[in-house]
């Protein structure tokens, strides 16, 4: 892909992210283009479908998730760094919502979400492994008890409560 085709590539994927965490998947596509500054015809080439755009949103945020692991440890202690990546994990699970039903039909394969789930699974091991938390903790634990949390957060819609719910999920796989 050449440079700029890139850039509109990404600039595209972000704009749709934000429009669709904000008013949902049914947003309408011409004002995501006109924000990410293309035509409607880039955004068509590109995403052929709204469907598609879902899905590439979606993934491009898993991957940008789980690159934040290794990002944050450069820049953080090993607990703080596994606890901006929860913090970032229950945004991510909040914006997810905003797919939707449309996101549910797109992902209708067992390999997709158990490939989505591995990656995750990766980051938290990346995480565990720096000392982010005590020897033997099992990183699909983790995502399990943060599921829950976004689970449980998410039906309060209570942010604060993810937070403290976090807390004590650090306290009990603290290294220190």
């Amino acid at each position: 892909m050449r440079a700029d085709a890139q850039t509109n590539h990404d600039r595209l994927l972000t704009v749709a992210a934000e429009a669709f965490a904000r008013e949902g998947t049914g947003t309408s596509l011409k004002a995501v283009a006109r924000a990410a500054g293309v035509g409607i015809g880039t955004l068509y080439r590109r995403f052929p479908t709204r469907e598609a755009l879902v899905e590439a949103v979606y993934y491009n945020e898993v991957e940008r998730l789980c690159a934040a692991a290794p990002e944050l440890l450069e820049t953080l202690a090993p607990a703080a760094a596994l606890r901006a990546w929860m913090e970032r994990f229950v945004d991510f699970m909040a914006a997810k919502d905003g797919l939707g039903e449309t996101l549910k039909a797109v992902l209708t394969s067992e390999t997709d979400r158990l490939r989505t789930r591995d990656r995750l699974r990766q980051a938290i091991a990346t995480l565990v492994e720096a000392g982010a938390a005590r020897p033997g903790t099992d990183p699909e634990e983790i995502l399990m008890s943060l599921g829950g949390i976004t689970l449980i957060a998410g039906a309060e819609q209570q942010r604060e409560l993810a937070s403290r719910l976090i807390t004590l999920l650090l306290r009990g796989v603290s290294a220190g």
